[in-house]
């Protein structure tokens, strides 16, 4: 995520509660897909829930640009 988009994330998260609870999610899913990145072998279990969590880190990142970008059009 770019620098700008950190700052303005950070500025507007205890506005904004639905960007707060994006932002702790895409944390949460990055934690959880690094530590099962970090095993050496992964069960076939595994692979699908690390598949799943980046999709839906995706899906929230999305989520989070756009509500973003909805902010930065009503700034200028």
């Amino acid at each position: 995520m770019e620098t700008r988009d950190l700052e303005l994330l950070e500025k507007l998260s205890s506005r904004d509660p639905e960007l707060k609870a994006l932002w702790e999610d895409h944390v949460l899913y990055e934690k959880q897909i690094e530590k099962l990145d970090n095993k050496p072998f992964l069960t076939p279990s595994e692979q699908t829930h690390v598949k799943e969590l980046k999709k839906q880190k995706l899906e929230g990142k999305t989520k989070l640009l756009t509500i973003l970008e909805s902010y930065r059009s009503k700034e200028n």
